[in-house]
């Protein structure tokens, strides 16, 4: 018997530490590896960073969200890292490297005049819809503003990035969460780039 407390007296707090880990995993927060350049120079590849799954999406927010039916070509189980341009019921257009949201320009700052015009191209919604054959071009109706439920992401290395320009639009159901860099991660202005512009 003392021997069975004895080996209780180290599995209980194992066990309840186990649950701590797993609840903060499934609702506050999870670890995120950046893979790939499209978010570059905010996020490198390879760069740590912690996905908020209580944060509340904004314009500029930069979120983790499960690709797999949102890009075509998205294997199950890959997750991409986008920042978020359009809100449900917002237009979004681009003209001579400058984003429009409800004709109001977006200010760029976390990006250089060169990657904020290299690859961005001209369009809107309706231009973006047109000239893809899968994903959303593959919907009926035009698209003008950003659809309930949905988000509308770039990259902030436009010329690399695969994101809503290609394939439409992402369900909100697929974020896993707003990322944030950790402060002893980066440099503060990177750090900035992703964790404050949100709006």
């Amino acid at each position: 018997m003392k021997a069975l407390k004895e080996v209780m007296s180290w599995i209980i707090p194992v066990i309840i530490g186990l649950a701590i880990a797993f609840a903060i995993k499934s609702f506050v927060f999870t670890r995120v590896r950046v893979d790939g350049p499209s978010m570059e120079p905010n996020l490198q590849n390879n760069e740590k960073v912690f996905a908020w799954k209580q944060s509340s999406v904004k314009h500029l927010s930069v979120i983790v969200f499960d690709a797999h039916g949102e890009d075509p070509e998205a294997k199950k189980g890959t997750n991409y890292v986008k920042r978020v341009i359009g809100l449900p019921g917002d237009t979004v257009t681009s003209k001579n490297g400058y984003l429009y949201v409800n004709n109001k320009k977006i200010k760029q700052s976390f990006i250089s005049t060169s990657e904020r015009t290299a690859g961005t191209g001209n369009w809107t919604l309706a231009s973006l819809q047109k000239s893809q054959n899968t994903g959303w071009g593959a919907n009926k109706k035009v698209v003008t503003v950003v659809p309930k439920g949905k988000y509308f992401v770039l990259g902030d290395h436009r010329s690399v990035s695969n994101d809503s320009r290609y394939w439409g639009f992402v369900d909100k159901d697929k974020v896993l969460g707003v990322v944030k860099v950790p402060f002893w991660a980066s440099n503060k202005t990177r750090r900035a780039n992703v964790n404050s512009l949100a709006y």
